[in-house]
């Protein structure tokens, strides 16, 4: 049976020898990640400080109760009035999205807090957070009065508001966040060549 096998593998071996790989072409163009090395480097930091301890400042402890149906609201002091109002009309593009539903509170207060540090590396600047109403529910509006308590929490977080019909009303409310100083410095580039 072996003497089978090994003349099995030697005719197998012929017939292939002649056999080059095909040279598989990408199906879908990949983008090269704008995060630099030096990026690399702080992730990998701050991934060893996680396990070390948990960075997570948000708590799901001592929630002040918001009614399912109250209108989430919520302006920094140097916020400008015009700012925030188009926060509330819902003119800013949305350019992430974090949606909770059927998450428990610990689960979404990791997701809320990872969502929001995400958006900051990226230089997102207005993102929105479906939590729902709770309506019909033993705890109404758990996760919406969760979301009211941990915005303000976070530095990055300029303004919120309950979003619009179309985007949840209620149930969902509108982020904005700082800009980057990335960001800051390509505006400051961008008006003054303007002026000059």
């Amino acid at each position: 049976m072996s003497d089978q096998n090994s003349d099995e593998r030697e005719a197998f071996l012929r017939e292939m020898r002649d056999v080059k790989p095909i040279k598989a072409e990408q199906r879908v163009p990949l983008k090269k990640d704008r995060v630099s090395a030096l990026s690399d480097e702080q992730r990998r930091a701050a991934a060893v400080a996680e396990q070390a301890g948990e960075k997570n400042f948000l708590s799901g402890d001592h929630v002040p109760p918001v009614d399912p149906l109250d209108v989430l609201a919520f302006k920094r002091s140097g916020v400008q009035n015009g700012v925030y109002r188009k926060l509330r009309q819902g003119k800013y593009a949305l350019d992430a999205r974090l949606d909770l539903h059927r998450m428990t509170v610990d689960q979404a207060r990791r997701s809320v807090y990872q969502f929001v540090e995400d958006c900051m590396e990226q230089d997102i600047r207005c993102a929105l957070i479906t939590h729902g109403k709770g309506l019909g529910r033993a705890h109404p509006a758990l996760l919406k009065s969760c979301v009211a308590h941990w915005l303000p929490q976070f530095q990055h977080v300029m303004a919120f508001h309950s979003a619009l019909p179309a985007h949840g009303g209620t149930g969902a409310t509108y982020v904005l966040l700082r800009k980057s100083e990335r960001k800051r410095q390509e505006n400051w580039e961008r008006q003054h060549k303007r002026r000059g």
